[in-house]
């Protein structure tokens, strides 16, 4: 390959390879079939929902909210898209905030899940932090950042999980 492109793999873009790999395998066997029906624009087909992720998802989100975190939301983004089953944003609203955020939600999960991130961006700069567990994928931003960003707009569509604060709750 030449230029200046990069090669990106599967687990970089947060593909398992086994994932695809059975996939491939399915497609090539309905490419095969002689009488297949396939789904068509008018059917609901809705992914089953990982009980594990959505866990995981509530427990970024509280530990989140254990830092004062702002205008926590969880998206169910697994039916409409490969990247993870759910979203977790929240807001910051400081540099400091933001770090102390992504601190504390690495800490919880570590505690109850035995995990940690398969990657971690945005630490240095403090303005967007994205954490990402596999299925459910942290992002931390300063107000400036999510306004810009707007990923609830653009995963719009995706089924929004209800989530109180523990300051609305008590």
């Amino acid at each position: 390959m030449s230029g200046p492109l990069k090669v990106v793999s599967e687990k970089e873009l947060g593909v398992d390879p086994e994932r695809a790999l059975a996939n491939a395998e399915a497609e090539r066997t309905l490419a095969n079939a002689d009488s297949v029906i396939l789904p068509s624009a008018d059917d609901d087909y809705k992914a089953p929902i990982d009980e594990e992720a959505k866990a995981l998802a509530l427990a970024i989100a509280e530990a989140a909210d254990d830092r004062k975190a702002g205008n926590i939301t969880i998206l169910q983004t697994g039916d409409i898209s490969y990247l993870a089953d759910y979203f977790v944003i929240v807001t910051g609203f400081s540099n400091v905030q933001v770090r102390a955020i992504s601190n504390s939600i690495e800490g919880a999960i570590e505690d109850k899940f035995g995990r940690q991130p398969i990657r971690t961006e945005g630490m240095s700069e403090g303005r967007w932090v994205l954490k990402d567990y596999g299925d459910v994928i942290a992002h931390i931003f300063m107000p400036t950042d999510r306004e810009f960003y707007d990923l609830e707009a653009f995963w719009g569509h995706a089924k929004r999980i209800e989530f109180a604060p523990a300051s609305i709750q008590a």
